[in-house]
C-alpha cells in the first residue's frame, strides 16, 4: 500500500512545491561578487524558461559551517542581501538562501522568500521557530544524523510558529568519516508529511576531505539524482557555477553552468515519465 502524500505548498504566490511542476533551487554556493552572481541568476532564469521549469535563485550570503576558519564564508549579511535583491529585481527570481541564527531572520525575510535551515540547525528550536513566524516558506535540510520519519517534527515545529509552507529537502547521511549516502527511502517517508527535494550538490560532498575544506564526487551528481527524480520528488536543490573548480566555496561538488541546461532536460523528462 502506498504511503499517502502531503499536500502542495506555496513558495511564493506563483510558485507551488509537490504540485504539477517540478521545482528547482539553483545557484551559486556562496556570493563571490555581484557581477558572478548576476551572471549566475541571468542563465539559470533562461534555463528555467528554456526547459519551462519553475526556478528559484540560491545563493548563500555567509556560510556560517565551513570546514576551516580561513575558508571563504560570502559576502556577509547586509552586502549579500543587497546583491541578492539586486538578482531578484533584475531578473524576477524568487530567492532562498541559508539562515544560521535567529536573530538573522527579520533582515532575510525582508528580501529572501524561501528561509533554509542548514542540515547541522535542523534541530535548533528557536531558529525553526523564528523561521515559522516568519511568514515565508522555509526549507529545512534533512539533518546527516537524523532519521528521515524524524523530520516530521522539524516540521512540526515552524507550523506551530504559524509558518505553513514547510517542506524537507534530502542531502544524505554520515556514512563514515568522509562520505553521505542517499537513502532512497527518505523520499516516500518524508513526502508523508511535506513534499520533498533532493538536494543534488550536497549528497555528493565529501565533508573534510581536503584537508580543511570538503571534497566532492561531481560525477556522481546526475546518475544520483536521475534515481531520486525517478522514486519521487518535488523539486530539485543544484549548485552551479561558470568554473567550479576556482570556486571559492563547494566547487567539487557544483555542476558547470553551461551543462546545468543538459543535466536539467534530462532529469525533467524523467520525472514526468514517473509522475
Amino acid at each position: 500500500m502506498m504511503p499517502t502524500r502531503a499536500p502542495a505548498i506555496s513558495i511564493t504566490d506563483s510558485i507551488q512545491l509537490g504540485g504539477d511542476r517540478l521545482v528547482i533551487f539553483a545557484g551559486p554556493c556562496a556570493i563571490e561578487s555581484e557581477d558572478l552572481t548576476l551572471q549566475v541568476a541571468e542563465q539559470v532564469k533562461k534555463i528555467g524558461e528554456d526547459l519551462d521549469i519553475d526556478v528559484v535563485f540560491k545563493s548563500s550570503f555567509d556560510k556560517a559551517n565551513r570546514t576551516s576558519i580561513s575558508s571563504y564564508r560570502s559576502a556577509g549579511l547586509e552586502e549579500g542581501l543587497r546583491i541578492l535583491q539586486k538578482a531578484k529585481d533584475e531578473f524576477g527570481l524568487p530567492l532562498i538562501t541559508d539562515i544560521h541564527e535567529s536573530a538573522q531572520v527579520p533582515a532575510v525575510a525582508e528580501v529572501v522568500d524561501v528561509l533554509q535551515i542548514p542540515a547541522f540547525l535542523c534541530r535548533q528550536t528557536d531558529l525553526l521557530v523564528a523561521a515559522g513566524e516568519s511568514g515565508r516558506a522555509v526549507n529545512i535540510k534533512r539533518g546527516q544524523f537524523m532519521a528521515a520519519r524524524d523530520m516530521r517534527f522539524a516540521v512540526e515545529k515552524v507550523h506551530q510558529a504559524g509558518g505553513k509552507n514547510a517542506f524537507l529537502t534530502e542531502r544524505g547521511v554520515t556514512f563514515g568519516y568522509h562520505d553521505l549516502v542517499v537513502d532512497m527511502r527518505s523520499f516516500p517517508i518524508m513526502r508523508e508529511f511535506s513534499p520533498v527535494v533532493y538536494d543534488v550538490t550536497h549528497s555528493i560532498q565529501q565533508p573534510g576531505a581536503l584537508e580543511g575544506s570538503s571534497g566532492g564526487a561531481r560525477w556522481l551528481a546526475e546518475p544520483l539524482a536521475r534515481g531520486a527524480v525517478a522514486v519521487g520528488v518535488d523539486g530539485l536543490f543544484l549548485e552551479t557555477h561558470p568554473d567550479p573548480d576556482n570556486a571559492l566555496s563547494d566547487g567539487p561538488n557544483m555542476i558547470p553552468t553551461d551543462d546545468l541546461g543538459r543535466v536539467l532536460a534530462k532529469l525533467k523528462a524523467i520525472w514526468e515519465l514517473a509522475r
